[in-house]
């Protein structure tokens, strides 16, 4: 099916990862999927992405230049995006007692600042979409459950979620739908960041399947929420975590 046929907008972060699944799956169904990512390439390792992506080298926590690219990328459909998905994000491990000030404050501009100002940046683009614009956050089970050395990250998520309920209820009157995807565990570079032996024997025994996710299904929860339909669901946070939320003992 060819459900986004016509439509057009925006991935942060798609050059691997969650973030290039989604996009795949986004112009799989018919939508033009713009890339926005450091590299403005996919990353050495992962497949290329398909037809109807268009890469674009940027970088989410200059709002100076992200105001020109969205801009611009509107301008080439009628002064119209239909959907944004902000997946770009940044994290680092290390104990809460010794967490360095500087990168505490990275995460924060990358995870929140630069989310809140990227749904800005594209609010008068998304309003004039014609079937209601599509805003999905990307949180994670961070955003729900505490997890040692990574506790900026966690706050940084938690956020999203609280940014995600707020601008569905504000911008609801504008004909905007916004929601989050919270990922279990999938394969992923930043996943690879913080993963040993150890923490991965933890995480996976702390779901019922045991094992990490595949990204094609977030690309498929993301295409339900931008799709046809999902004009009725905005303001939620969805977990697609193998279970662990369920998970008790």
């Amino acid at each position: 099916m060819k459900e986004l046929v016509g439509l057009a907008g925006i991935v942060t972060g798609g050059s691997s990862g969650i973030g290039l699944a989604i996009a795949n799956t986004l112009a799989s169904a018919g939508a033009i999927v713009y890339i926005i990512s450091r590299s403005g390439k996919t990353k050495e390792g992962y497949p290329e992405s398909l037809s109807g992506t268009v890469h674009i080298k940027g970088d989410i926590t200059n709002s100076e230049s992200m105001e020109k690219i969205c801009a611009d990328l509107a301008s080439r459909h009628g002064g119209r995006l239909d959907f944004l998905v902000n997946n770009a994000g940044a994290t680092y491990k290390c104990p809460a007692e010794t967490f360095p000030e500087e990168e505490f404050n990275r995460i924060m501009e990358v995870n929140v600042s630069s989310v809140f100002r990227m749904s800005q940046l594209c609010y008068p683009y998304l309003k004039k979409s014609s079937f209601k614009g599509r805003i999905v956050n990307i949180s994670s089970m961070s955003a729900h459950l505490g997890f040692s050395q990574v506790v900026p990250y966690c706050i940084s998520k938690a956020a999203v979620c609280g940014m995600t309920r707020g601008l569905a209820v504000e911008w609801a009157q504008d004909g905007i739908c916004v929601n989050s995807i919270a990922p279990g565990w999938f394969h992923s570079k930043m996943l690879d960041d913080i993963m040993d032996d150890e923490r991965g024997a933890k995480i996976l025994g702390r779901m019922p399947f045991h094992e990490l996710g595949n990204t094609e299904d977030l690309g498929a929860l993301a295409l339900l929420l931008i799709g046809p339909n999902g004009s009725y669901m905005t303001g939620q946070d969805y977990a697609l975590d193998g279970g662990a939320l369920a998970y008790g003992y």
